[in-house]
Order: C-alpha cells, then structure tokens, then sequence
C-alpha cells in the first residue's frame, strides 16, 4: 500500500510467461532508486476484477475523472522551439490558457511575459522589439525583460501612477527549445530540468517534433506507455508481439520495459533503419523501456543482449486550453551515429517519414478518444491494464483539478488553488511615478536565461 492506493497486480492473462519457462512473471524492482519512489509488483495468486477506475481516491479532495485534472504548472515545459523565437521579434505562446509572449532582445536571450499590456490588455505579442526592451503596439508603452515597465511616452508629470507592469515568467533555453516556469516562480530555480547528455554528444543527432494535439494530455502517456496498441501500426511496423518484461511505480513515476518480437509483415524501412538494423531490414528483438517521470515521458530502445540505446525519445505534452482537450507535443528523438561515416545523414529522410507515419497514427486515435470523451460528457473508459491504472494514479495524484468555470472564469489557466496567480499580482502592486522608470528589478527576477544547445540539428 503506498499514498492510500494498493499496487496493481498483474492478471494471469494479461502477459504470456515471455521467456517460456513456465515461472511468473516478476516486475523488476529498480535497486538504483532507493526510498519511497521504489515498490515493485508481482503476479498474485489469482487476478483481482474491478472497474477501470474503481480505486479509491488517494486525497479526499481528488477528481475520480483523470480528463477533468489538469497538469500541474509548477514544472518547466517548453512553449516553443528556438528556432521559431527570432532575435528582435516577438512570438506567441500559449500555457493552457495562459497567453505568453517570448521575445529575443539585441542580447540575444530570451524574454517571457503575459502576453497583455497592462493599459489597454492589447497582446504584447503585436508589439515591437527595441534592444532588449518590448513595446506595446497600441499606445508604445515599454517593458524590460522582467516585465516592469520602462517608458510611457505621452505620461504627464503629476497624473495618476501607472501600473508596475506585466507578469514575467522564469525562461530557460535548453535542447533547441523554450521552456518557461507557468506555477509559482520561487519554486523555479529547485524544479527538476530536464537532462538529456545526448543532446550534445558529438556520437549522436536529434530530431526534434512540435505538433498539436486536440485531446487532453493524459492520453498521450496512455499511449507511449502502453505498448499493447502495436496493431494500429501495423502497416507502418509490421506485425509486432510486444511482451511486458515488467514495470514498476511509485508516487511520481511508472516505467515499464517490453520485448518488441518481430512477427512478420512488412515494415517501413526507416524503423529498421531507426533500429540500427540497417538498409538490409533484418529483422530482431529490441528492450523498449517507456517511462512517464511527471510530467515528462521518455523511451529508450537498446536491441536485445545490447548494453546501448540505439535512439531514445524525450516528449513534453503542454495544455494549450484552459479546459486542457487539446494540447503541444514537444519530442527530442536522440539517434546514435553507425559506424559508417555519413549514414546517418543519408538515412535522415527516411527516419523522419516513418516517425511521422507513426505520430499520424497515434494522433488519430488519441483524438477518436478525446471526441468520445467530449460526446460523453465523462470518462466511460474501461481500462484493464493494471500498468494504466498505475500511470492514471500517477498523473491524478500530481495533477491540480481544474476549475469548473474554466471556459468563462477569471483564472487565465483554469487551474485550482491559483498560488502561481498570487505570486504573478504582486508585481503589479507597486508604482511608478514617471514617464521613464529606471528602477532595478526586485530579487525575485532571474538574471536572464540559461542557452544550452542552440543551432543543433532538428
């Protein structure tokens, strides 16, 4: 038992004993995670029935439909690709609900502020880039990187004092993307960033993905996590018998590890060429290991008896609604380099056709269960795989309910016990009492942002 909620067994049915020898199958507990994160699970004597989401509640004040929990905005989520935020020009971003404009100054980094001038509420996102200084298209009203304002041009001496300025975000660019900080910004700087070495490694090259998705972000850990639905893909991979070899859980994570088997039929070549098997296509047994690590998800293929992943996958799935039914897919597919100079490079097309193919595939269906949803009006989901069970109980217990009025309410992001909102307000607390304000941002502004990685391969 652990927070309130029972470890999901494994039902006699639900795996084949994949290595043949007759013995249960047993969940590898991870060693190399010590303390409350690690359980493992086990195959009970006899499967325990019940209705998909039939477990109790971990918290009294927990939402039983998974769809109506949004992501917890405490966290760093990319809102854009860098490539897209171009020095001296303005970009419109967007955090469920929650309106963001990135700006690149003459300084090169990158700014993130509410995307509404405080005077008349006009998107900041139409305005022009001066220096490192963001200027409102409507009336020219001026604001540092911080969000404070700088200048209004027109202002008298002795009129009423304008506001302080707008709300600032903590950015950060890593990986060729943006990131930005939506929840309470003191809590920045100790959030967990993802780390991915690859990324630079001179022996590896990386494709980065940035599409919208129209269901809740839910269902795509549901479906990167459960490997069982290699029959969509059929035309794209061939026949594939995938085999849980286990997974384990614990309050912020769920990762599971399956024996991709090769069943025949005829497969796109660049999953072979994406597996490392080659131009040849032959064809065999790869560990893939899928793990959501709230609020991030990430996969790695190593073939089998192999010690290296041939490519791995980091995604991000960011709400862009305030009712959160639709959302961004940001992924890095970390590729290894072959031996033979220069293959990779040839291989590349092909790669990104079959990758595509893919994602087409698994937005389709995660959209046909959004639109069930939305028809419904309720989760009618009937799971019975214990491993979603677990993720579900993951991404709820992490999550924050959304606020029922999220279509017409005040709250830009929808999202219950608005600390992030507090902390946002008090900026605009203060006044200013000329046309030209040169006063110092206060100790809670960052910096500036961290660059990592900038001008890699896409």
């Amino acid at each position: 038992m652990e927070h309130g909620r029972a470890v999901s067994p494994l039902p006699h049915d639900a795996n084949p004993h994949p290595e043949g020898k007759g013995a249960p199958l047993m969940t590898e507990a991870r060693h190399d995670r010590p303390g409350p994160d690690q359980h493992s699970v086990s195959r009970p004597e006899a499967p325990v029935p019940r209705h998909a989401d039939s477990r109790p509640a971990a918290r009294p004040d927990a939402v039983s439909d998974l769809r109506r929990v949004g992501i917890s905005p405490d966290h760093w989520y990319p809102v854009a690709t860098s490539r897209k935020v171009r020095r001296n020009r303005t970009f419109a971003a967007v955090f469920a609900g929650e309106r963001i404009v990135l700006y690149r100054g003459r300084s090169g980094a990158v700014h993130a502020l509410e995307d509404r001038c405080a005077h008349r509420q006009v998107p900041l996102s139409m305005g022009v880039v001066e220096g490192d200084v963001l200027r409102c298209c409507y009336h020219a009203w001026a604001y540092r990187g911080d969000g404070r304002i700088s200048q209004i041009p027109y202002l008298p001496k002795g009129c009423e004092r304008p506001p302080r300025g707008v709300r600032s975000y903590p950015v950060r660019e890593a990986y060729g993307l943006v990131f930005v900080f939506p929840g309470d910004p003191a809590l920045a700087e100790d959030a967990p960033f993802p780390f991915l070495p690859e990324y630079h490694s001179a022996a590896h090259r990386t494709m980065t993905f940035s599409r919208t998705v129209r269901c809740h972000y839910s269902f795509m850990h549901e479906n990167l996590l459960d490997m069982n639905h290699q029959f969509l893909h059929r035309s794209v991979l061939g026949r594939i018998r995938p085999e849980l070899l286990g997974y384990d859980a614990g309050p912020r994570h769920v990762e599971a590890r399956y024996l991709f088997v090769p069943a025949g039929g005829r497969k796109d070549r660049g999953a072979g060429l994406l597996s490392a098997e080659g131009f040849g296509g032959a064809d065999r047994p790869d560990v893939i290991t899928i793990r959501t690590e709230y609020p991030y998800q990430t996969l790695r293929d190593v073939p089998e008896g192999g010690d290296l992943p041939v490519f791995s996958l980091w995604a991000a799935y960011v709400p862009e609604d305030a009712e959160q039914r639709v959302n961004h897919a940001y992924g890095l597919l970390t590729i290894a380099k072959p031996a033979v100079p220069g293959a990779l490079h040839l291989a590349w097309p092909l790669i990104r056709r079959f990758t595509e193919r893919v994602f087409a595939q698994d937005r389709t269906a995660v959209e046909a269960e959004q639109r069930a949803w939305d028809e419904q009006g309720e989760d009618h989901n009937h799971e019975v795989f214990p491993l979603i069970l677990d993720l579900r109980d993951v991404l709820r217990d992490n999550g924050v309910p959304l606020r029922p009025e999220t279509a017409s309410g005040c709250a830009p992001c929808g999202m219950a016990g608005p600390a992030h909102h507090t902390a946002s307000l008090a900026g605009g607390a203060g006044t200013t009492g000329s046309a030209d304000v040169t006063e110092p941002a206060g100790p809670a502004q960052a910096a500036g942002p961290a660059v990592e990685g900038a001008g890699m391969p896409e």
